[in-house]
């Protein structure tokens, strides 16, 4: 996707340089006249105006490079990379750069040179060069080509932002707030450890203490078993998740009981708590068909019964479905604690719980993570991705602005003579401004009609990749549209301003 994007930011520059090459054309006729009367022939103009563009693309590549070292410090803090940028030491990095000179130049300067070589020099020293329409409508056409990508860029971004912001806000099912885990022993004592280190911790201010083999929601770090129900001879047709939790975990975590009770204080495992999922899997209609039928999991070392059904939690990423969910006492696998704290003293509690933790595990180091900054990590890749889309569409739109002023700047110069017959006739200068405007908002809009269906099309497919994400409403499109008029209007509205200003004595008359 990266490469992708670069070399569509590239293929715009070319685009703008073609623009602007082809566009100063005729400031260059009679230069191209001279030297053709002079005796130059065709190809050695052609060479001519490719070296030039050879020259330009060179101190850009030298240009980029400095800007990529700069910037590369910052790239790396945002992706959490150790990137390195040593020309002298890789080259590949050499290779590479040679070979976007070549290809660039290649691109930007062949039909430039085309354009040029082919001026008829007696025309061309008498000024009477005509405007090829053929080429305005080719750079029209490379103007909208430059805002189908800056427009698919935007449209792209808002979306993957809007989906950033539906997995930090949709509902888990359960409470995220304020709750610390800590890495902990396996406690073999039966619970007499957990026991105490939980009154010790309630006494130093927290609010609620739950040991557990991990947190509600995980991402790749669950326990799957395969399982028998009702003393059922053949294992059931799914697979479920299993955590070990004491039984302050249901209240710690805020989870919602639909039916039975929940787990009794015990170290080791005698009865279960499932979820709605699992329920279903079985092929049950109510929660409570559920209760108190017993289910043996790990090829039968467990079996107990059903006690309690909770409300469906999401116990994986926002990627995944909910899946069957089994929950059991066993402090023999607890491997973290989770406290949940008070906003009001949280420094002072969460010193103390570091200061409880290195006397009770003095071999063990302290460490601990905030249950919402977890959960915010498993979309750490989506998030980088909205940072570089909003990157990449900035730079995606001001090169097209760049080649949208480009092309008002030349059609101002064309149409001068028009804008000084419209001035005397009494056009004002609100009408002149429109008269310019009219023409790129349509191109914008050609722009627009070909990147919405584009732009819908791959974000469908990437949003296919979540179980849980937004419907692609179309005030995103919407907004995408709008910014890039709004820009575009920004951007030529100098030119469409200076060109109705003009006195039109100065633009009516002849040399």
């Amino acid at each position: 996707m990266l490469w992708l994007i670069a070399a569509f930011i590239l293929l715009i520059a070319c685009v703008n340089f073609i623009n602007l090459s082809t566009a100063r054309a005729v400031n260059r006729a009679k230069e191209v006249g001279v030297r053709k009367v002079l005796g130059s022939s065709k190809s050695q103009l052609q060479i001519q105006f490719i070296v030039e563009t050879f020259l330009i693309v060179t101190c850009a590549v030298l240009f980029a490079t400095v800007i990529s070292l700069i910037a590369l410090p910052y790239i790396n803090q945002l992706l959490e990379l150790s990137l390195s940028f040593n020309i002298f030491t890789n080259p590949a990095i050499i290779l590479f750069l040679l070979a976007v000179t070549i290809v660039v130049t290649a691109l930007a300067g062949f039909y430039p040179s085309i354009v040029l070589s082919r001026f008829n020099p007696v025309n061309a020293l008498k000024s009477k060069l005509t405007v090829n329409e053929n080429g305005i409508s080719l750079r029209r056409g490379l103007v909208v080509f430059q805002f189908i990508i800056a427009q698919a860029l935007i449209i792209g971004t808002l979306i993957i932002v809007q989906q950033m912001k539906y997995f930090m806000n949709r509902p888990l099912g359960f409470d995220k707030d304020a709750i610390v885990n800590v890495p902990f022993r396996p406690d073999s004592t039966g619970g007499k450890m957990t026991d105490y280190l939980k009154q010790q911790l309630l006494l130093k201010g927290a609010l609620a203490v739950t040991f557990s083999s991990n947190s509600p929601l995980e991402d790749d770090n669950n326990r799957f078993t395969s399982l028998k129900f009702d003393n059922a001879l053949k294992e059931a047709g799914f697979e479920a998740i299993v955590k070990f939790a004491d039984h302050d975990y249901v209240p710690t975590y805020k989870l919602q009981l639909v039916a039975g009770k929940n787990l009794q204080p015990s170290g080791w495992t005698k009865e279960f708590l499932v979820n709605e999922a699992f329920v279903k899997s079985l092929g049950l209609k109510r929660p409570e068909d559920i209760l108190n039928k017993e289910v043996s999991i790990m090829d039968g070392l467990i079996k107990c019964p059903v006690v309690g059904v909770l409300k469906d939690f999401n116990d994986r990423s926002l990627r995944n479905n909910l899946a069957p969910l089994l929950i059991a006492t066993n402090s023999t696998m607890y491997r973290q604690a989770s406290i949940k704290l008070s906003t009001t003293n949280m420094a002072a509690t969460m010193l103390s719980v570091k200061k409880l933790w290195e006397q009770t595990f003095p071999c063990l180091v302290y460490d601990y993570q905030f249950l919402d900054e977890k959960i915010a990590s498993f979309y750490k890749q989506e998030n980088q991705l909205a940072q570089l889309y909003k990157i990449f569409a900035t730079i995606a739109i001001f090169l097209s602005c760049l080649g949208l002023y480009g092309l008002a700047s030349f059609m101002a110069v064309q149409r001068v003579k028009e804008v000084g017959i419209r001035k005397v006739l009494g056009a004002s200068v609100a009408n002149i401004v429109y008269l310019f405007s009219k023409e790129f908002m349509a191109l914008i809009a050609i722009a627009f009609a070909i990147a919405a269906p584009i732009a819908w099309y791959y974000m469908h497919q990437w949003l296919q990749a979540y179980v849980y994400r937004i419907n692609i409403s179309l005030w995103l499109f919407a907004a995408g549209g709008m910014a890039s008029i709004i820009i575009a209007l920004a951007t030529i509205s100098f030119k469409a301003i200076k060109a109705a200003i003009a006195n039109p004595v100065k633009s009516l008359r002849s040399e």
